[in-house]
């Protein structure tokens, strides 16, 4: 079970860390306990959208502090109350489920409800919103090893567009011939 403690504790202080520069970002952000502040949701339901969020979205190594970005934002969209009752109500659908809270149980369990609505609006919101705020940031471009755009820096043909370390060389078949 997750207490708000161990929330706060493993969550991060979203607004000085979207304050920073982004080299800072980087540099503080996965060795800082954070707190996640929100204005129209409850601790809980902060916690079950990140949980959500990393279901739908689930890189093991991502810290948890960019899947808050995904919470911070949505709480901002809260502030309208279509959205606020559209989240609330598909958080409690979500406990319903299952004669308790969602996030008590198994992960396999949590995996298992949240296949089940993603045809839901709900789901749509969180994923459309995660979308954007999860990978549309430094923390995740350095997690992932996105170096941003490269049309400041002379572009990528003389600036490592063939360094991908990462994946197997192709068949020499598959490059054409100069």
């Amino acid at each position: 079970m997750t207490t708000r403690r161990a929330f706060i504790r493993t969550s991060g202080t979203i607004a000085g860390v979207l304050s920073l520069s982004s080299t800072s970002i980087i540099a503080l952000a996965p060795a800082r306990a954070w707190a996640l502040e929100l204005d129209a949701l409850t601790t809980v339901q902060g916690q079950t959208l990140l949980l959500l969020t990393r279901h739908i979205f689930p890189h093991d190594t991502l810290d948890d502090a960019v899947y808050a970005l995904v919470v911070k934002d949505l709480d901002t969209a809260a502030a309208d109350p279509h959205v606020a009752k559209l989240l609330v109500d598909g958080i409690n659908s979500l406990d319903a489920t299952t004669d308790g809270k969602w996030l008590d149980l198994s992960s396999e369990r949590q995996l298992q409800i949240v296949e089940s609505i993603a045809s839901d609006p709900f789901f749509e919101k969180v994923r459309s919103t995660a979308v954007v705020s999860l990978y549309n940031n430094e923390l995740a471009f350095a997690h992932f090893g996105y170096e941003g755009s490269s049309f400041e820096k002379g572009g990528y043909l003389n600036r490592g567009f063939d360094d991908l370390d990462w994946l197997p060389p192709p068949p020499v078949e598959a490059s054409p011939q100069p």
